[in-house]
């Protein structure tokens, strides 16, 4: 894994800032509201704006990497990214911090999708070696995103933005100057086709389930900064353990409870773990708030890579376009949960926001239950592994 061309860790080396992006402003979400006056729900619209634009977004990157390159559309996402990030930190009201953050997540979704494709097609040692390397990238983003937003956060709420900006463009000029073009496909994808895939049973179940699942995962992620309320460095220590369990479950844990027990039982349990650990971290106090919180990575890992590889492996359609449209589907929940859960607070009282995502938990847990038989892989030849669904899994 480590004999890797420059284009490769290149590649890598931004994928890990592209993960960093997505719980960079956990840690620095109360200081955001302080900072720009402004309320939980409004402040949790810089999720809700980024991942409405990444859910759409899915519909898009297919099209334009089939038609103008792998590695011209991720630089076109490193750039958005670089220009986004560092008008967010520049942003005097809420509502320019939440449109900034919209144009980072249409830049994101354009590198992330594309990624994964260019760093197998650029490896060497084979696509093993390239998707651990992209599974190491995964993780070490996820865990030190929160980190970097403490470190920077704590001395300003602004300095995190910059300090992806200058991260992106380092991986803009890194890509620029060691990744070549790679071949286009034979085939271009159309702008309805992740759409048309969502037509076949077992890959709409798996959306439908992600769908509510996602709803609970980011209930977690953007509305229990303000539970906790705490320092960003203690913040972002929180949420920084959180990322490691994320990352151990779902690389080392999950394909080896998928071998015991399979799939759709290891799904089904841990969808009901997730819901019970969200009572338990809604109506505990804060010392078991935080547990809990760290807790839910867990089970956030093991349900990211189970239903990835479901979404891959349970239709004939193409990975690219089954992924997209399963990630079309779910990424709407992962807008709406950073909204409605602080707003849900406003309506009743702190706990129901756990309670309503432990609801959407269950449903998930349902519906892999209901559609057990549509859920069971059709596709010919061998099943995705479970190393390619976890870096699929933010890939889109």
């Amino acid at each position: 894994m480590l004999r890797q061309p420059p284009a490769v860790w290149a590649t890598a080396g931004a994928s890990v800032v592209a993960f960093m992006g997505i719980g960079l402003v956990d840690p620095i979400l109360p200081s955001i509201a302080q900072g720009l006056d402004a309320s939980p729900s409004q402040v949790s619209l810089l999720f809700t704006s980024y991942f409405l634009i990444t859910a759409v977004a899915m519909l898009v990157t297919g099209f334009v990497s089939s038609r103008i390159g792998g590695r011209r559309t991720l630089l076109l996402g490193l750039a958005l990214v670089v220009v986004f990030a560092a008008l967010a930190g520049t942003s005097s009201s809420v509502a320019e911090l939440v449109g900034f953050r919209a144009g980072w997540g249409l830049g994101n979704a354009l590198f992330v999708s594309t990624s994964l494709a260019v760093i197998v097609g650029a490896a060497a040692g084979g696509s093993a070696a390239a998707i651990l390397l992209y599974e190491s990238a995964l993780g070490l983003g996820m865990a030190c995103g929160p980190l970097l937003g403490a470190v920077l956060g704590d001395m300003k709420w602004r300095y995190p933005f910059f300090g992806t900006a200058v991260l992106m463009a380092i991986g803009f000029a890194a890509i620029t100057a060691f990744l070549k073009e790679q071949p286009r496909p034979a085939r271009k994808t159309s702008l309805l086709d992740p759409v048309r895939a969502l037509g076949h049973g077992g890959l709409a179940s798996a959306a439908a389930s992600a769908f509510f699942y996602n709803y609970a995962f980011f209930t977690v992620l953007a509305f229990t900064p303000f539970v906790l309320d705490m320092s960003p460095y203690r913040s972002g220590a929180v949420f920084f353990a959180w990322g490691l369990l994320l990352a151990v479950f779902s690389v080392l844990v999950a394909p080896r409870l998928q071998r015991r027990f399979g799939s759709l039982r290891v799904l089904g349990g841990s969808l009901v773990l997730l819901a019970a650990d969200l009572v338990v971290l809604g109506y505990g106090d804060h010392s078991t708030a935080v547990a809990g919180t760290i807790a839910s990575g867990a089970f956030i890992g093991l349900n990211n890579t189970v239903f990835t590889e479901l979404a891959l492996g349970v239709s004939d359609a193409p990975r690219p376009v089954a992924s997209a449209g399963y990630n079309f589907v779910r990424w709407f929940a992962a807008a709406a949960a950073p909204y409605l859960a602080p707003k849900i607070e406003e309506w009743t009282d702190i706990h129901i926001p756990f309670v309503v995502a432990a609801a959407a938990a269950m449903t998930g847990a349902a519906i892999v239950w209901v559609r057990r038989r549509a859920l069971t892989p059709e596709a010919p030849g061998p099943a995705p592994t479970a190393p390619e669904g976890t870096a699929t899994a933010f890939a889109g």
